[in-house]
């Protein structure tokens, strides 16, 4: 049986939630809703910027990656959930930029609600590395 390997953060919705940032299951790693939440204050950061809240929730999402024994490249699968449909183009520009050439699949969820209104974008992934 494949053994479960956790990354945490310290972000304060882990402990609060019961929940882990990611996951690693034989060669399988999922990572956790990422938004752009500061882990020593616990206030979100940019809450104006959509896009530079999804460049530091995808930088976050490759460190577990990482912290998971897979990289960038790994990653197969990205789900992005948006608040405002003005902020898809800007979301989906930092994608682009952060993860590059890796081209993972992926999905944009407009409409979305979240825990903080200060909280304008919530991303997602799933990656797989070689046994």
């Amino acid at each position: 049986m494949d053994t479960v390997q956790r990354y945490r953060t310290s972000n304060p919705y882990e402990k609060a939630f019961g929940y882990c940032r990611a996951l690693r299951k034989g060669p399988f790693i999922f990572v956790s809703g990422t938004t752009a939440v500061d882990v020593t204050t616990g206030k979100v950061d940019h809450p104006s910027s959509a896009y530079h809240q999804a460049l530091k929730a995808l930088k976050e999402l490759v460190v577990a990656v990482e912290s998971l024994g897979g990289n960038k490249a790994v990653i197969v699968r990205v789900r992005m959930f948006v608040i405002h449909e003005s902020d898809a183009t800007e979301v989906a520009r930092a994608l682009k930029e952060e993860i590059k050439d890796v081209e993972p699949t992926a999905t944009m969820i407009l409409g979305a609600k979240f825990v903080s209104p200060d909280m304008r974008v919530e991303i997602e992934a799933d990656a797989v590395v070689s046994l």
